[in-house]
């Protein structure tokens, strides 16, 4: 079984992190893989840095610059993953866009991520029709999850045709904006959660964009599966380095 599922079908209130890979330092990539894991994060994701991250707040614009500077790239990510799987058993997803992974090839990408532990990936601008059409048997054959988003404008029945596409959760934008912009969740959104929840989907979802405290992380998480937090975990990260990372995880929960 893909670890994503059993994480899923094991734990309730999941915590899931995400930074851009090759910051701060190009080489801190693994120890923070490794800390998060460590201090209790139940899923990881690994933003590849793009040079044009459309859905991407300034927090995580600004780290996907600088680990661009610092010499992150496809290839140098897949070399420091090579063997992140002596070390580390939780899931980890890989969330970039779909221009650099056409450049390495959609078949190599995944071959590689197979080969290296990788469960999933997050691809904001591939279109799920497309997935379903052109690269849906690729991922099957490497057994990798593709992970979809959705938004409070997305309509119901594009909803369930990417329930019907899925096989792992459903990456539930909680307003129609870009990360880090969030700082807290009033009735509207409470209102999005549970009208989600209340459609009874085959795959649980995971809520992001706008998840940075204990207050909002389980705001969340009584309509959802789990939450995702990366702009207040990056802006951490580039306060303290990766020496605070059990302080930040533990203060979340």
């Amino acid at each position: 079984m893909n670890r994503i599922n059993k994480k899923l079908q094991e734990n309730n209130k999941i915590l899931s992190i995400y930074f851009s890979a090759g910051y701060p330092s190009l080489n801190d990539t693994v120890q923070i893989i490794q800390d998060l894991e460590k201090n209790g994060v139940d899923m990881i994701e690994i933003g590849l840095p793009f040079s044009d991250p459309l859905a991407d707040g300034p927090t995580i614009q600004e780290s996907s610059t600088q680990a661009l500077h610092n010499g992150m790239t496809t290839q140098v990510l897949f070399d420091q993953l090579e063997k992140i799987r002596e070390t580390v058993s939780i899931p980890l997803i890989i969330m970039g866009y779909f221009n650099p992974m056409l450049q390495y090839g959609i078949e190599n990408f995944c071959k590689k991520c197979a080969a290296i532990g990788i469960d999933g990936l997050i691809i904001p601008d591939l279109p799920v029709d497309v997935y379903a059409d052109s690269y849906k048997d690729i991922f099957e054959k490497y057994g990798l999850k593709n992970i979809f988003l959705i938004t409070p404008q997305t309509s119901v029945e594009r909803i369930h045709f990417i329930d019907s596409v899925s096989d792992a959760f459903i990456y539930m934008v909680s307003s129609a904006s870009v990360t880090g912009s969030q700082s807290g969740f009033g009735a509207t959104q409470e209102a999005y959660f549970k009208r989600i929840a209340d459609m009874n989907l085959k795959n649980p979802q995971v809520i992001g964009f706008g998840i940075n405290n204990a207050e909002t992380f389980n705001q969340a998480t009584q309509f959802a599966k789990g939450a995702i937090i990366g702009s207040a975990f990056i802006q951490d990260l580039t306060k303290n380095g990766t020496l605070n990372i059990a302080t930040f995880v533990k203060s979340i929960r």
